[in-house]
């Protein structure tokens, strides 16, 4: 079960935040440049599911970290909590909850929005999109690094 865990963790986890971190660097920056013609590449992701992809690949990779989290800390205990891993684990869980709820709530709407809107309303709805993503994209990096170092500090 460890293993498995371990390997949606990484595996998925790598997907949802390498596309968020893609996402905010180069497609928004792009789909800007392209102005009302990025709705046609927008549509395009749509229709091939991202909107829902991304949702999914989020949660399960929150859910395969908690549970190795709560393996890890035997079963949140608060001496490992305390420790110098737990603690960079825990920043790390907080920053992706952060920016998953952010994702959901703000981004993934206006997406969704400006996929069927008018060019100029959609222009508009990618650019709040354009401006948050970045925001979720430094969360999740800020996540990544936690992962990557929290076994070693």
């Amino acid at each position: 079960m460890l293993l498995l865990a371990r390997l949606i963790h990484i595996v998925v986890g790598v997907f949802w935040a390498g596309t968020i971190i893609f996402n905010a660097w180069l497609l928004a920056p792009t789909l800007r440049e392209l102005g009302p013609d990025g709705s046609k590449v927008m549509g395009g992701l749509a229709k091939r599911g991202m909107l829902a992809i991304l949702p999914i690949t989020g949660i399960l990779t929150i859910l395969s970290g908690l549970w190795l989290y709560w393996h890890a800390s035997v079963g949140f205990s608060p001496e490992y909590m305390r420790s110098r891993p737990g603690m960079v684990y825990g920043v790390g869980m907080v920053a992706t909850l952060i920016a998953f709820l952010i994702g959901v709530l703000v981004v993934r709407p206006a997406i969704a929005k400006a996929a069927t809107a008018e060019p100029a309303v959609a222009q508009a709805l990618r650019q709040r999109a354009a401006s948050v993503s970045v925001l979720v994209a430094l969360l999740v990096g800020v996540t990544v690094i936690c992962m990557a170092i929290g076994r070693y500090v």
